[in-house]
């Protein structure tokens, strides 16, 4: 049984973790802030308790007759704590300015007039909040408003809703994009152990058939060309199988990235296709257009590995047996562009957004896992872009890779 890395796998595990001690904290800061606020009204409550209680003393006393406003200057006004201002009948801020105010940031250094407007606006946005209050006297003669504002408690109170929401809002968020990775990273230990396991298995068997071809090679000699010819064609195969097995090893793994050249990696492929197409029975030309050699760090066994899925999902388009395999091959500004187009029955717009997830096929052999493959060598390991440009169905289906220079 083969072993392989999964370094990224207990990474989901310290996810998890790092996502549970987050709630944790947000619950525990949430009970923490209420418990402050809690505290806060209860000392509030508390003063006006307390002032309510000095102020029946204070006037079962008798003391108020006598003009001794101290008690309220000392111990009413000083309880006060959010911004109120004082207005005539005609709501016109009485003056002095400072003294008819409290708790307003009013720059003094303004004029008379400026300030008045100033404290004119403060009323109005106050009244939008709170109704004003209205002192009277005699027969109901109105003798000026109160105007008040909120204290800092109220306004903590107030957002604190919108607070926890974020907070909420923005756990979830990390939540979701964390799991999101963790599933993608478990998909990808997956994949990762399947081709190396593949790989494992494939290596001993082909190395052993290799060494018996040779042998066989060898006994047989220029005595029998017939056998000697089916044995190099034999040994052939095998290497074939041997890269495969190969590519599969490199699954997982950095890639080894080298300056190639691409009209040469294609055109390989391209004659390996046009050797084996005859034996299917279908009359498929394949042709690569270019204007220049184009060269690119890439890895070249991977690259072909895309390149193959992409042409063997085309020959499996063509229904009628016969058709038309284009590979254009550009050498823009900023990137290098290899559009793979076909001549084949096309891809229904439905099933657009499905083509490259793991396990969706529209032919009944295979585990559709060639574009998703090839889309995760482009993307993960060249750093590009493999995505389906266009198709249309009954004309044909055009796949592009794009790759940074």
């Amino acid at each position: 049984m083969a072993s392989f890395s999964t370094n990224s796998v207990p990474q989901s595990g310290e996810i998890k973790i790092i996502l549970l001690m987050f709630a944790f904290l947000i619950v525990g800061g949430t009970l923490w802030y209420t418990h402050q606020l809690v505290q806060d009204l209860q000392a509030k409550e508390r003063d006006i308790a307390d002032l309510y209680a000095k102020s029946l003393e204070y006037l079962g006393s008798g003391r108020s007759q006598d003009g001794d406003y101290s008690f309220v200057l000392d111990h009413v006004v000083q309880k006060i704590d959010f911004p109120i201002i004082s207005t005539d009948a005609h709501k016109e801020p009485l003056l002095p300015y400072t003294a008819t105010t409290r708790n307003v940031d009013l720059d003094t250094t303004l004029s008379l007039e400026q300030q008045r407007l100033y404290l004119k606006e403060l009323v109005e946005e106050m009244d939008a909040t709170n109704q004003p209050i209205v002192v009277t006297y005699g027969n109901g003669i109105v003798l000026n408003y109160v105007h008040y504002g909120e204290s800092k408690l109220i306004k903590r109170l107030r957002i604190l809703p919108y607070v926890e929401f974020s907070v909420v809002a923005l756990f979830i968020l990390i939540g979701y994009i964390s799991f999101s990775y963790i599933k993608k990273s478990e998909q990808s230990s997956i994949w990762v152990g399947m081709a190396r396991e593949t790989a494992h298995q494939l290596g001993t068997p082909i190395s052993s058939m290799m060494g018996w071809t040779e042998l066989l090679k060898h006994q047989v000699g220029a005595s029998n060309p017939s056998v000697y010819e089916t044995l190099r064609d034999m040994d052939n195969d095998l290497q074939r199988l041997q890269k495969i097995a190969d590519r599969f090893s490199k699954i997982g793994s950095k890639p080894d990235l080298k300056d190639e050249h691409l009209n040469d990696v294609i055109e390989k492929v391209i004659q390996y296709f046009q050797r084996r197409i005859p034996q299917t029975g279908k009359r498929v030309t394949i042709s690569l257009t270019t204007s220049a050699p184009v060269f690119c760090r890439i890895n070249r066994e991977l690259f072909e590995w895309v390149i193959e899925n992409l042409i063997k999902n085309a020959l499996d388009a063509m229904d009628g047996g016969e058709g038309r395999i284009t590979i254009s091959l550009v050498e823009r500004t900023d990137d290098i562009v290899v559009d793979v187009t076909d001549t084949g029955r096309g891809i229904d717009p439905s099933l657009k957004k499905e083509v490259f997830r793991p396990g969706f096929s529209t032919k009944k052999r295979g585990w559709g896992l060639g574009l998703s493959l090839s889309q995760r060598i482009i993307e993960s390991y060249h750093n590009g872009k493999l995505s389906l440009r266009e198709s249309k169905p009954g004309v044909g289906t055009t796949f592009r890779i794009r790759l940074k220079k």
